[in-house]
């Protein structure tokens, strides 16, 4: 009976265990979790999304704080087409972010960083070709491209030195997406290193509609394997979404995968950046408390906990501070939402909005409790104490347990 450890993913002459954490922000995918998954031998995700508060608070810079008082004047104006982000703090707060983890890195694995296209942040070329760039300045070993189709991203990058340097993948989630991507990118004469087929049971945002639950995410490798095949190019495709025990994972690596991206397990992690009262939500939870809902002003479904706190909440837009979803003409989803709700109470007292959130402010505090649809089984992984609370486990716990389980059992910690 075959393990995860059985398997290797192969860059080259490079070889790495098959198992992937992925890039959950805002520093959910901390860099210590990204870290560990590298000393293991794998390879460990962080996240660029809000970079600036990251860099705030594990570095004490002050480019929040300093972002929110040259745009005070503008706090009460519904139009936040002024509200632009400073290139070379961004820049500074890439480099930063991912340096210090590129630093510290230590193992034969590797660190990648998660780009997501949909934070557009009210200049989308410009602030993500410095998004990407900075990561390859500070050292990155690879880029994941994430929530958008990223037609015209290695362009951004195509003058780096790094360029053809550095591992470059993209998620997708059906042969269409890959297909406009490589006709797009063919020009370039660079193929993606990896690509990552995300399936319909992942957490946090779909590559779906809301008819998400026709898909499934074996047939969707084998559809861009053959795909591949077909056009001859030899890529390592990544199974990612719904995968929960090592038994599940050897299941794609079986029939073709060359690796398997995981992340809802590592959500109870120690070194995962959520606070441990809401890693008890995720513990606690149940299959019924698990919901795909439409209220991030992306436009992507989103599957979360119900009892995430942002759902309903009415908070004014926070786009002085972050803005990181505004779109190329200072719009967003939220703040249209929000206005409507204010044109109907017009006190502004006790407002709800619930078709949409404010996707930055409640993401950095924590209140959107994303999830994969396994979370309901976190329970079954861990250890109920005298407290009633669920013991948390280290990363190193649940990448072993991936990398050598068998007949879909679980390793409880001691």
């Amino acid at each position: 009976m075959k393990r995860v450890d059985d398997f290797r993913l192969k860059f080259g002459q490079k070889e790495l265990v098959p198992i992937i954490i992925g890039g959950m922000g805002v520093d959910i995918s901390t860099a210590e979790l990204a870290l560990e998954a590298a000393r293991l031998g794998g390879i460990g995700h962080i996240s660029d999304a809000l970079v600036h508060d990251v860099s705030d608070r594990r570095f004490d810079t002050e480019f929040v704080k300093g972002k929110t008082k040259f745009y005070k004047s503008n706090i009460s104006n519904s139009d936040k087409s002024s509200v632009q982000f400073d290139l070379g703090e961004l820049a500074e707060a890439t480099r930063l972010h991912v340096g210090k983890t590129m630093e510290a890195k230590r193992g034969d694995g590797m660190v990648f960083v998660n780009v997501m296209e949909k934070l557009t942040m009210n200049s989308p070329r410009d602030t993500l070709q410095v998004r990407l760039n900075s990561a390859l300045d500070a050292g990155i070993d690879g880029i994941t491209l994430s929530a958008g189709l990223h037609l015209g991203s290695f362009g951004l990058m195509a003058e780096h030195p790094r360029f053809r340097d550095a591992k470059m993948g993209i998620i997708v989630s059906s042969v269409r997406a890959l297909q406009l991507f490589l006709r797009k990118t063919a020009r370039l004469g660079r193929l993606p290193d990896y690509v990552i087929v995300e399936g319909p049971l992942a957490g946090g945002h779909l590559g779906f509609g809301m008819d998400w639950e026709k898909y499934d995410l074996a047939t969707i490798v084998a559809e861009i394997a053959a795909f591949l095949k077909t056009e001859q190019l030899d890529i390592p495709l990544i199974a990612a979404g719904g995968i929960f025990t090592g038994s599940d994972a050897v299941g794609f690596l079986e029939n073709g995968a060359a690796a398997v991206q995981v992340a809802t397990r590592f959500t109870v992690s120690n070194e995962c950046g959520l606070p441990a009262k809401d890693k008890q939500e995720y513990f606690r939870a149940s299959e019924a408390d698990i919901t795909v809902n439409t209220i991030s002003p992306t436009g992507y479904p989103m599957r979360m906990l119900k009892n995430s706190p942002a759902i309903g909440s009415g908070i004014r837009p926070n786009c002085e501070s972050y803005g990181y979803l505004l779109d190329g003409n200072g719009n967003c989803a939220y703040i249209t939402a929000y206005n409507e709700q204010i044109a109907l109470h017009p006190d502004g007292k006790n407002i709800s909005v619930m078709d949409k959130t404010c996707l930055c402010t409640h993401m950095r505090n924590y209140n959107v409790w994303t999830c994969g649809s396994s979370t309901y089984r976190l329970k079954d992984t861990s250890r109920l104490q005298p407290d009633g609370t669920y013991l948390a486990l280290s990363a190193e716990h649940i990448f072993r347990d991936y990398q050598f389980s068998v007949d879909h059992q679980v390793m409880l910690p001691a």
